[in-house]
């Protein structure tokens, strides 16, 4: 290996060479002792984030977002990544890398998510990781990961609208996924329910495309709720605005006695004794 005149930096197995800008890189075997990521100055951190941008090669990528994921684990280092632009790098990869690199992606986002100023940036990626959750294989790393991410950027409400579509799929996990994938996915689905409750996003629960088990589950839960808000006369006991779940399911509104008719023709028998349960009250 020819070295060129100039600064070089060994980082985790990634060579950087520069005389004056960027020449070139190469995986080795590197005997060196590792640079602590706690002190890994901006300009290494940079030329990972330019890293990134330069090459296609999945096996430089996954390295090169290993050590910026392992940097992440401290709060200078967050701050640092973000004001180099790297969050808009890394969450751009999301669209189009192999199943690993997008696995590291993910993890990279999740470390970098511990800061309410770098939240405010990778909440612009929330929509897409909720479809590769949706797409990925179940139990999956990438699945794993992504769930993980959400799982941050859920804990407070600023971003729970942006999930509110994924409530099948999160249900689908609490039916489906092994344990790990049920514990993140509930406590994903417990943190943005309230603001379920509250848009009409709550009515994709009911449809033929949901899953039998779950689809069961929404219709006796939106049952029992008509049931309990209705006084002995069949009477609403109180009112509520026309934006809650309680308008949305024991009013009788347009949008869900529609999608009720609809599933009265669902194969399951349990479905639609559910659903004429409804309509009965």
């Amino acid at each position: 290996l020819t070295l060129i005149s100039g600064v070089f930096w060994v980082v985790f197995g990634l060579v950087f060479f520069t005389p004056k800008e960027y020449c070139g890189v190469y995986l080795v075997r590197c005997w060196n002792p590792p640079v602590s990521t706690h002190t890994m100055d901006v300009d290494v951190l940079q030329k990972l984030i330019h890293l990134l941008q330069a090459t296609d090669d999945p096996l430089i990528q996954e390295q090169a977002l290993i050590t910026l994921s392992n940097s992440a684990a401290f709060s200078v280092n967050q701050d640092i990544i973000r004001n180099l632009d790297g969050l808009s790098v890394i969450g751009g990869m999301l669209s189009n890398c192999a199943p690993k690199v997008k696995e590291k992606v993910l993890n990279a986002l999740n470390n970098l998510s511990m800061n309410i100023k770098n939240q405010e940036e990778i909440q612009v990626f929330i929509a897409q990781v909720c479809r590769t959750v949706e797409s990925a294989p179940l139990n999956s790393d990438v699945q794993l990961a992504g769930l993980r991410l959400l799982t941050n950027m859920s804990v407070t409400s600023d971003y729970h609208q942006k999930m509110i579509n994924s409530i099948p799929c999160f249900l689908h996990l609490l039916s489906e996924g092994a344990e790990r994938t049920q514990v993140l996915g509930s406590v994903i689905y417990e943190a943005i329910y309230e603001a379920a409750l509250l848009v009409p996003s709550m009515l994709l629960l009911f449809d033929n495309y949901i899953n039998r088990d779950i689809l069961v589950r929404a219709l006796a839960f939106a049952a029992n709720l008509k049931k309990n808000m209705n006084d002995e006369e069949g009477t609403i006991i109180e009112e509520y605005s026309e934006d809650s779940i309680f308008f949305t399911l024991c009013r009788d509104s347009a949008p869900f006695t529609q999608r009720l008719a609809s599933l009265l023709h669902h194969p399951d028998s349990e479905v639609k004794e559910q659903v004429v349960r409804i309509l009965m009250q």
